[in-house]
């Protein structure tokens, strides 16, 4: 399976930009990676972040370890911890967030509670942080076209 999504082609090949697969995790286990740390990483490095599990607490608390090591031993800086929301917006498939509401209507678009529904935690988190304000929201559209929302 691809770990990435097709609006993140643009990328993937050289893994210069953080991937949502990764920031998912990142937001899972409560770790703030800087884009100059994720750039000081090796490739095996930006794999293992890739690939490794974040799901059950044994492999939250795992992850967290890992990307505390990896940024101590490529930058020598500490990772910096972020508070984990215990219940966060994208599993929540009866409540489509604001920023994704208005996100869609300035594209043009309208995306219905049982599309939202429909759609994978990932997707919705993805959603969620490209319509975000403080984000640069080139991939909203691809991304909305991506995941059969028009």
């Amino acid at each position: 399976m691809n770990p990435f999504f097709q609006f993140e082609s643009d990328f993937v090949d050289s893994l210069r930009c953080i991937p949502m697969i990764v920031r998912f995790k990142l937001d899972t286990c409560g770790v703030k990676l800087k884009l100059h740390q994720w750039n000081k990483f090796t490739e095996s490095d930006r794999y293992q972040a890739i690939e490794t599990p974040c799901g059950s607490e044994p492999e939250i608390r795992t992850y967290h370890d890992l990307l505390h090591q990896l940024v101590e031993q490529r930058t020598g800086e500490a990772a910096t911890d972020l508070e984990i929301d215990p219940n966060p917006a994208w599993n929540h498939p009866n409540a489509i967030p604001e920023s994704v509401t208005q996100k869609a209507e300035t594209v043009g678009i309208e995306i219905s509670l049982s599309q939202w529904a429909a759609l994978e935690p990932i997707q919705r988190f993805v959603l969620i942080k490209l319509s975000r304000s403080t984000h640069e929201n080139a991939n909203f559209l691809p991304a909305v076209k991506e995941f059969n929302l028009v």
